[in-house]
C-alpha cells in the first residue's frame, strides 16, 4: 500500500481538530511529524485534502470522501487490536443530552465498566443540537438524544418513551388548582431550557403556540439549575417527567395539570451511518436496554434513588 494506518490516523486527527498542532497533541507527537505525515499522503496520491485558509485547515470535497472511510478503517483497526489483545473492548466514547447523561447514561455507563473493568469509556453530556454535531464529527461513537434529528448520515433507533412535565413550586398560585388552561399558563414567568435542547424544541412545538405571548424569564442549559429556580418560586418549568421523579417524590416540586397539551415522546439511541459498528458500542447499546429492563417508558422504570 502507498499509505500506513499512522498516515490515515493523523488525517482523521487534523480533519476533527481542523489545526495541525491540536491534531499531534491529541496523538502525543510533534506539529512538525503530523505536518510532514499528512503532506507525504498527500504528495503520494498528487491529491489534496485540506484547503488552507490561514492556520486552519478545512476539508475538502476529497478530505469530506475520504473522513467516513477513514474512521471506518481506524474503527476496524481498534477491532483487531482489541482481538489480539485478548478480546479488550476498543475505547468508547459516548455523547448524550442532559437528561438522559444525568440519569439514565450514568447507569449504563457504570454496568458497562462493572462488567469490562479495563474498557476505556468516556461521556460527552450536551444538548441535541450539539450531540448531533459530534456524532456528525466523528466525536462520538454512539449518541444517546431526546429531541428529534433527521441527517441521512445517521442511523436513529426509537428507545424509550418519555414524557415532558409542566411544574412549579408547592407554594405557586397555580400547585392547588386542578387543569390549568393556556391562558393561565401565558400570564406566569417560565424557566426553560435553551435553543437546542430537545426539551425545549418540545416546548416550542407544543406548548408556546397554544400559549401565544408568554414571559420567558430565564433560559438555563441544566435541568438541575431550573429545578433549584423553579424551587425558588421564580417561575414554572417544564422537564423531562425522568428528571423530576425524586422531586415529585419529595414534595420540593409539583406537576401543573394540562391535559391539552401531548408531551409524549422519544429518547433514541443515533449512531452515524457510514461508520462500522464496534463491539465496544454493540455492547454499550445491550447496556442500555438492561437498564430499563422491560420498561418501555421512563415512567415505569425501575431505577435507584437519584437525589
Amino acid at each position: 500500500m502507498k499509505f500506513s494506518l499512522r498516515q490515515i490516523e493523523i488525517f482523521s486527527a487534523i480533519a476533527r481538530e481542523q489545526n495541525v498542532s491540536r491534531a499531534a497533541e491529541r496523538l502525543a507527537m510533534s506539529q512538525s511529524a503530523a505536518s510532514n505525515a499528512l503532506v507525504e499522503l498527500e504528495r503520494q496520491f498528487d491529491c489534496p485534502l485540506f484547503d488552507r485558509i490561514g492556520k486552519s485547515l478545512h476539508l475538502n470535497a476529497s478530505g469530506r470522501g475520504l473522513l467516513p472511510m477513514a474512521e471506518q478503517l481506524l474503527d476496524q483497526a481498534h477491532e483487531i487490536e482489541s482481538l489480539l489483545d485478548g478480546g479488550r473492548l476498543a475505547p468508547l466514547t459516548v455523547g448524550a443530552t442532559l437528561t438522559i447523561g444525568n440519569y439514565l447514561g450514568t447507569l449504563a455507563i457504570a454496568e458497562y465498566m462493572r462488567q469490562y473493568p479495563q474498557a476505556q469509556v468516556s461521556l460527552q453530556v450536551a444538548n441535541t443540537r450539539t450531540i448531533v454535531e459530534r456524532l456528525l464529527r466523528f466525536e462520538c461513537d454512539i449518541g444517546l438524544i431526546e429531541g428529534e434529528a433527521s441527517h441521512p448520515d445517521l442511523l436513529i433507533e426509537p428507545w424509550l418513551e418519555d414524557e415532558l412535565v409542566v411544574f412549579c413550586a408547592p407554594t405557586h398560585a397555580l400547585a392547588q388548582q386542578g387543569a390549568v388552561d393556556s391562558a393561565a399558563l401565558a400570564a406566569q414567568d417560565w424557566i426553560l431550557r435553551e435553543p437546542g435542547s430537545g426539551t425545549r424544541r418540545q416546548f416550542d412545538l407544543i406548548v408556546a403556540p397554544q400559549m401565544g405571548r408568554f414571559t420567558l424569564r430565564l433560559e438555563l442549559e441544566h435541568t438541575e439549575a431550573i429545578k433549584r429556580a423553579v424551587e425558588s418560586n421564580l417561575g414554572i418549568g417544564c422537564l423531562s417527567r425522568l428528571a423530576l421523579r425524586e422531586a415529585f417524590r419529595r414534595g420540593s416540586l409539583v406537576e401543573i395539570s394540562t391535559p391539552q397539551f401531548d408531551l409524549r415522546r422519544h429518547f433514541y439511541v443515533v449512531r452515524h451511518a457510514r461508520r462500522h459498528e464496534s463491539r465496544s458500542v454493540q455492547v454499550f447499546r445491550r447496556m442500555c436496554d438492561d437498564i430499563c429492563g422491560q420498561a418501555p417508558r421512563t415512567a415505569e422504570l425501575a431505577l435507584p434513588f437519584i437525589p
